[in-house]
Order: structure tokens, then sequence, then C-alpha cells
């Protein structure tokens, strides 16, 4: 028997030779950190001996409940010179023994030839792996860290077959591209400790303690707990805020779980936050690496390393943080090394965790949104991180994170079907799952209801009446959030305030009561906070639409009409497909249904007698307008350029989307276009995409000029009804406002 102990001190030295000599008498003891010892001895024992590794573990000075965080957690470990006097905290750990000959077969497997150095450090690593899991059992899994990372992938006989088949596809020497290899390891996997984790979370805690308060979902967070005793765990959040993975992260150590490991940017690698966020698990990937094919394999070997050690990663598949308040496109890259990781049979499978994350306000919303119109984004570093800690000083409310669907990767690809949209299938997935546990903020529904009041400052009163239907259909949804709290004045204050202290909303107290309107220039950020929740209300806001369209063209009573209406929601559909998340067609007719139900619960019957215009009149509001205004009036300005601009001149993506920016404020002051949040690059470039989709972009003949303006056609069809809905829209709430007078 070989004792592979880790002693970092002359009393943790004598405490596991007095432990051996009680437990394991005989056996060997030797440092497993020294390979030429552990080599030795390993050469000297039998072909079946045990390797049994020991280390002490140093209990808290107090035990509590629950296992404690923070740098006083990892500075447990007492020092040197007054451990004698503390050996009563000193505890033996004692990890999972290997048989010498099942070590060096499974060597064999991983590293290849073997050879005595490799062979110890190997078994060293594993007897450090070991020791760290027993004592996870004893103090918490809050830390739990890979180590050696970079060796042992680089050891790997599959890291070494991948570089030469590389080397050998790119016509270069196998010990160049090795090398390259090894040092794009490097830059991804930075030494990680403990120590680092803390001082790094102290170092950024300043960004969100003081200005959030994190409200988690329990029941969601013990579930995915459960989960990671079995799989690895890619938890994939919106992307809202800088704080985004602080907040996550806080939420993760209120439930006993280990941070992620963050993939992340490398704008923000500056100093001393790129140093310090190596060593707590943060991998700062390039921006752009083109064709760079040695990076590539380095991540998607990295990737697989992870997963089949069961470490849990973290990234946000938006790419990058939302600048109108809804989710952007999902991004493919990491999903696709990471199934491509699977595909080698690096893990049995990973477990997808759709995470929301929302705060009731953003300080940074204001510069996000102004990104939209053409503003500068501010470069990070050391001084922005400077400006925004100083900006988060103060409260401004809570920051919700819920747990929406976990699926298994191998099996949404499964389900999702071969082809070239496999992952595109799986990533509109995951969004949709993220969308459907986001909870309706009071925010959220105060500038929804706001927005649509035509720019007239409203009472207290007027804006209860006015959001009491909104908070009535959230509520009968069953959707989450905090919204019950609209109908207290107490909780509506708070509301307006919260919007007012966001440069959101002015208040004017000189009159007879105070009135609220949405603050000059205020659009766009308004904008953001009610486009948080429009992915509960968009499918509301195309049956409204497809009841306009059957009653308006007076379609003959019978069975056909609703077939005719589900024909008339699917066009709507596939026009709003880049501007929102459906779910796949038989699961967003259920939803389709569902939201007619809530409209009338004989809403079959009504239709097919020819009432679709009494179904639409007895509701008690009308949200199409507000909810699809702003894209489609967006997709009017893309439309438009595309239809005047000559078929066989190709599009420049840049300098078309300054077109549309420049040409759509143009279109806002002559009212052509209504909604000023319209003009924003983002929405331009969704507009854009659908163009592209439709193939509607590259240069063509003829043909190219009559799709384009058959899309401008459609375009405009639908701004018509929703002026009509708006219109409809506007009696409702002055009904409202004429009841609230009286």
């Amino acid at each position: 028997m070989v004792v592979a102990v880790e002693a970092r001190s002359r009393t943790e030295w004598d405490l596991l030779n007095r432990w051996t000599a009680e437990h394991r008498s005989g056996a060997q003891v030797v440092r497993h950190d020294r390979p030429e010892e552990l080599a030795r001895a390993l050469s000297a024992a039998d072909h079946d001996a045990d390797v049994v590794p020991v280390r002490v573990t140093w209990l808290p000075a107090v035990r509590e409940p629950r296992p404690r965080r923070g740098l006083r957690a990892v500075l447990r470990r007492p020092p040197a010179a007054l451990q004698p006097l503390l050996r009563e905290r000193a505890r033996i750990t004692v990890g999972a023994p290997g048989r010498r000959s099942d070590l060096q077969a499974r060597f064999a497997r991983e590293a290849g030839p073997h050879s005595a150095p490799r062979f110890a450090r190997f078994v060293g690593h594993q007897a450090f792996v070991a020791c760290d899991r027993a004592e996870r059992a004893v103090l918490g899994d809050r830390f739990k860290v890979p180590r050696q990372v970079v060796e042992q992938i680089a050891g790997s006989a599959r890291f070494e077959e991948r570089i030469r088949a590389l080397a050998e596809e790119l016509d270069r020497p196998v010990d160049e591209v090795r090398e390259e290899g090894r040092s794009c390891l490097g830059e991804l996997a930075a030494v990680q400790s403990e120590l680092g984790i803390e001082v790094y979370q102290a170092f950024m805690k300043p960004m969100h303690a003081k200005a959030w308060t994190v409200e988690s979902d329990h029941e969601g967070f013990e579930r995915v707990r459960e989960l990671s005793k079995k799989h690895a765990l890619v938890f994939l959040p919106t992307h809202r805020s800088y704080v985004d993975p602080l907040v996550l992260n806080q939420a993760l150590a209120e439930h006993d779980m280990p941070p992620n490991h963050i993939l992340g940017g490398a704008n923000m690698s500056w100093w001393p936050l790129g140093p310090l966020g190596r060593r707590a698990g943060v991998v700062f990937i390039r921006r752009s690496f083109g064709k760079d094919r040695v990076y590539k394999l380095a991540i998607r070997e990295f990737l697989g390393h992870l997963v089949a050690k069961r470490f849990n990663l973290e990234w946000y598949i938006e790419g990058g943080r939302t600048r109108t308040g809804k989710m952007r496109p999902p991004k493919l890259g990491l999903l696709r090394y990471l199934a491509e990781a699977l595909e080698d049979d690096r893990a049995e499978d990973v477990m997808l965790v759709s995470v929301s994350i929302v705060y009731d306000r953003l300080r940074e919303a204001s510069a996000t949104t102004a990104e939209q119109t053409g503003g500068t984004k501010q470069r990070e570093g050391l001084r922005w991180w400077a400006g925004y800690v100083r900006s988060q000083s103060k409260h401004v409310g809570r920051a919700h994170v819920h747990i929406g669907e976990t699926f298994l990767l191998r099996e949404a690809m499964a389900e999702a079907g071969e082809g070239p949209a496999q992952l595109d299938k799986v990533a509109f997935r995951i969004c949709d799952a993220i969308n459907a546990v986001t909870p309706v903020t009071s925010t959220s529904l105060v500038t929804l209801a706001l927005l649509g009041a035509r720019g007239v400052a409203l009472s207290r009163a007027q804006i209860e009446a006015l959001s009491a239907p909104l908070v009535d259909y959230v509520e009968r949804r069953g959707l989450r959030g905090p919204v019950h709290e609209l109908r207290t004045p107490r909780g509506l204050d708070r509301g307006l305030q919260t919007l007012i202290d966001a440069g959101v909303l002015s208040r004017y107290d000189g009159g007879t009561e105070p009135v609220w309107s949405v603050a000059d220039g205020g659009h766009h950020v308004a904008a953001f906070y009610r486009n948080g929740a429009l992915h509960h209300v968009v499918g509301r806001a195309i049956v409204e639409v497809a009841l306009l369209r059957l009653a308006r063209r007076g379609t003959p009573p019978g069975p056909e009409v609703v077939d005719r209406g589900w024909d008339e929601t699917l066009a709507l559909r596939d026009l709003l497909k880049f501007e929102f998340f459906f779910a796949p067609k038989p699961r967003f007719r259920e939803q389709v249904e569902d939201e007619l139900a809530l409209l009338d619960p004989a809403w079959r019957e009504q239709l097919q007698h020819g009432a679709a215009a009494q179904v639409l009149e007895a509701a008690p509001m009308i949200l199409a307008n507000r909810v699809l205004r702003s894209f489609v009036d967006a997709q009017l300005v893309v439309a438009e350029r595309l239809a005047q601009r000559d078929p066989r001149k190709a599009v420049q993506q840049e300098a078309f989307l300054q077109e549309c920016l420049d040409v759509g404020r143009q279109m806002l002051l002559q009212k052509r276009i209504l909604q000023p949040e319209a003009v924003g690059r983002e929405l331009f470039v969704a507009a854009l995409g659908l163009a592209e989709n439709r193939d509607l972009v590259d240069p063509g003949r003829e043909d190219v000029r009559t799709r384009r303006e058959a899309w401008l056609a459609e375009v405009s069809d639908l701004i018509q009804d929703l002026e009509e809905l708006r219109r409809m829209d506007e009696t409702k709430q002055d009904e409202v406002l004429r009841d609230d007078r009286r």
C-alpha cells in the first residue's frame, strides 16, 4: 500500500504520519506533489497495491449549520506557527483509494504510452482530486475547482492525436502546433484557487451588493443542485447587465453550489479584473478568432475536459447585453463547440439550464439604449469600473433569478433532428424556456400602460385604472412577478418613483394633483423596461390582429373560419420571427387558443358564427399596437430602403444601417412612424435579418425588386391593422379615464 499525502507544514506531516501508523500500518508514505518520490514508490509497489490519498482538513473555528462563505472560509487553515495549538480543528480526510493496476490502465487510455514520471504526475493529480471530493463532503460544495487543467489536456493521448491531425491538415510542424495549442489552453485555463475565487468576488461585490436585493427561485436551484450530482450543468442566462454573473453567483452560493466557470469576452480582461477573474473561474475568450483552428481546437478540448470532470459552465447565449430589453438572437459558437465535445464522447451528456435574470431597475439602461441611436459604448477598464461602482452605491430594487426548463443536450439534439438547423432549434428552445420563466415586473407593466397613453400626463388613479386590466391579465395567465403590488397605492407609488429615478417618467406637482408622463427623451429607456415583458403578451397581440383581419375581410361563417384565423396567425408569426422567440407550431397553436379562451371561452363558436369583431370589441384592453408597433415601424424603414434600392447593388451592412438611422429619424419627425424607440440599430439589424431570411438582400435581377416590394406591402398592411387597433385602444382608454373622472 502507498499512502499519497498532501502535507503543507510540519504539523500536517506529523498528523498524517501518526494517522498512517495507526490506520495503515506498514504502508509507504510519500507526498503526491513530488513526482520523483511518488514514481519510486509506485515502481516498488505490487501490481495490485492500493494508493490511498490523504490530507489534513482544517475545520472552521465555529461549526455552522450552513457552510461558511467569504475570505474567512478560505483562510480557515491556520498559519503553520499556530497549527500545533489548534490541532483539535484538524481532521484527516481520506480520498477514495485506487488500485495501482487500475490507475495504470486508465493512464494508458487517457495519456498514451507509459513512462514512470508521467504516470507519477497522473497519480498525484488523481490523489489531489480524490482528496478534494472527500473534503467537499465535510466543508460543502462551495469550493470545487479544477486542478492542472493544461497539463491534463495537453498530456492526453486524445489531444496529441488531434494536434498531429491538425498539423498535417495545416501543413505545419507538429511541435509548433503542439506548442501553440498548449499556449491557447494556458490562455483559457489559468490557475484557479479558493482564495482567488473569494478575492475576485470581494473585488466585484461593490458592483451589485448595495444596488439590488437578490430574490432567487429556491425550488429551481434545489432542483439543479440535485441534477449537479449526476451531470455537468451549463447555465445559460439572459444578459441584461454587467453584474449578471455576480447576481447568479450569489444565488448559487446561497444554495451551496460552487461558482460556475464563466465564459466571457476578452474585453473584460483588463487589469486587475483579468488576473483575478482567471483565478476565479472566468474564462476570457477572444472576441474574434476567425479561422484560427488551433484556438478552436483548444476551446473544444477545454470545454470537453470541464464537462467530463463535471464542472459547471456559464455563458450568455445572446452574446452581449440586450440593448432593447428583450432577448437578443442566440449565438451558436460555444454551443457548437460543446456539441462537438460530446460527439467526441468526452462526456455522457450535459444538462442545459435556462436562467432568467431580471431587474426592477438598471442604471446602465440609459447607456445601452443610447447605443441604439448611434451612441458610443464606453470602453471597460479600471476607470470605468470605479465609475460603475459609484453609480451602484444606492439601493435601486430587486434582482429576480429564476430557473427555467432543464434538458440534456444530446436528447435535445436528437429531438431537433439532423440538419443544419439542429443547433438553432436547441438554442431557440433555450431562449423560449428563459422567456417562459421571466417574471413580469411592476416597471414593465407601468411602462406598457404609459407608452400607450399618447403622451398624455396621467394621475395616480388614472394610471391605476389603465394598469388594472394588465394586472388582471397577468394574474389570469398565472405569470410570475410581483405585479400585485400595483393594486396598492404604496406599491404603485414605489413603481412610479423607480421609473422617475431611472429618468423614464417625469412628475408634475403644480396643479390640483400630481400627474406622471413619459419624460422627454425617455422613450427608449421606457421601451427597454416594457420590452422585458413583451414575450408574455406577443401571442395576445397576434390574436388581436388576426381577429381584426377576420372581421374586416368578412370571412363567411363556418368551420373554415378557424383555419383562416390560424393561417393569419402563422403569417404574423413568420413576419415577427426575428423579433420574438416562438414555441414550435403545435405548442404555439395551443398558446393562441389559450389567448382566445381568455378573451371568450366560447371563441370557437363565436368565430364560426362570424362574430370575430364582437370577440375583439369585448376585450377589456387592446395591446397589439403597444406591443408590436415599434418593431413593425423598424421593419417599415428597412423595407422602404430596400424597395427603393437598385436590386443589383450590394448591401453593405454598416452603411445601410446608418442610412436607416438617418431616414428613420426623418420618418419619425414626419410622423410616418410613431414610435421613437423604433429608430434603433438593433431593431434594424433584426429587420435586415428577416430580409436576408427571405432572400431580399443579396443583389439580383428584377425579381428581387418585386419581392422587396411585396414585403413592403405586407409590412404596410400590418401597420394599417395596428393603426385601427390603436384607435380601438384609445377608445377603450378614454372610456376608462372618463369613468375615472366621474
